[in-house]
């Protein structure tokens, strides 16, 4: 028999749609902050602009500086019929890895706006497509460089239905383009906070994973041990990884900000790919504390969460953000978990 904290079901809660963020708090610093004090048990209530009084001088912040890209492309079939082109990741120059929403088959054509033709060259085993965009524009040589960017529109997540741009759906300080979905807990930082931040003597370190297919895909087995992630890309320059190793040595509090640098961090010896699944009874090795957003139900994030601050704690967090009136998911309030 399974124990509850590998059942899928024991990550699911319920939440009232109204509390789905549609926007993000202005100004971002000005969301709420939820703190769970694990070795107290104990949860307070605050604002983000306040996250300096939580945090000690020596203290170490690392922040995904990826950057969303436009991945989410409108056309349609040759037979007229529409469909959806998510960017996943670039293989080569005109060649993606992709997600589409309407049924199609190999060597099939995507009729995209400005005489950009996508052609389904390979269907893999787990849905996804490979797509060669070529293009139609007699100006345009065969083989060239497409920017196939300049067609994109912002991907954010369905249950957001008021339409974002893409300067909302980015943090201040991403840099590396690359992710199709938003490391969301870094919406709260304003120039103005990470300034407070740095004059306190928080260290702030930067590293870069491009968040793909493995961080939103849904758990669906039951036995979550059984759930397989997508590779994501990452790296991390040497130096800030020996900073970093440094601080840790020092016992000074290393601060994931968002699941991806958590992830990042804990996959930090596997050399620029990683498809590390963390649930409870995984032993941090890198991380001491997080700063997170609060997470769609039976999904890889809450179970990562999880691992952190034990399913229990984590379950009455939820509570009574729910119990609150919290704002949950992208452009929702945050969590320290200390």
């Amino acid at each position: 028999m399974l124990p509850p904290q590998l059942r899928l079901k024991s990550y699911n809660y319920y939440l009232p749609p109204e509390l789905i963020a549609q926007s993000p708090a202005k100004p971002r610093d000005h969301s709420r902050l939820l703190i769970l004090d694990r070795k107290k048990n104990k949860i307070i209530h605050d604002h983000f602009y306040n996250l300096p009084q939580y945090l000690t001088k020596g203290d170490v912040l690392v922040f995904n500086n990826s950057k969303v890209i436009p991945a989410r492309l409108y056309g349609k079939k040759e037979t007229g019929g529409k469909i959806e082109v998510f960017l996943l990741r670039k293989i080569k120059n005109n060649i993606w890895q992709c997600l589409t929403k309407g049924k199609i088959k190999e060597q099939q054509k995507i009729i995209l706006p400005k005489n950009f033709i996508g052609q389904i060259i390979k269907i893999n085993d787990d849905g996804t497509k490979i797509i060669k965009f070529i293009s139609e524009n007699p100006r345009v040589k065969p083989g060239g460089f497409l920017n196939i960017l300049s067609i994109g529109q912002t991907p954010t997540p369905p249950y957001i239905k008021k339409k974002s741009n893409l300067i909302e759906y980015q943090t201040v300080y991403a840099k590396k383009e690359g992710s199709v979905a938003a490391p969301t807990a870094g919406f709260h930082f304003t120039k103005s906070l990470l300034t407070k931040l740095k004059k306190k003597g928080v260290q702030l370190e930067y590293v870069t994973l491009h968040v793909g297919l493995g961080t939103f895909l849904p758990v669906k087995e039951n036995d979550i041990t059984k759930h397989q992630m997508h590779t994501e890309y990452f790296s991390i320059s040497k130096n800030t990884l020996v900073r970093i190793k440094k601080a840790k040595k020092a016992k000074r509090r290393i601060i994931a900000v968002g699941t991806t640098s958590c992830r990042t961090l804990e996959s930090a010896n596997c050399h620029g790919a990683t498809n590390i699944f963390i649930y409870p009874g995984y032993k941090f090795k890198n991380i001491d504390a997080m700063i997170t957003n609060f997470h769609l139900p039976k999904s890889t994030l809450l179970m990562l969460v999880s691992a952190l601050a034990g399913r229990s704690k984590i379950k009455k967090a939820y509570q009574e953000a729910v119990q609150n009136k919290y704002r949950f998911y992208s452009f929702g309030d945050a969590m320290l978990i200390k």
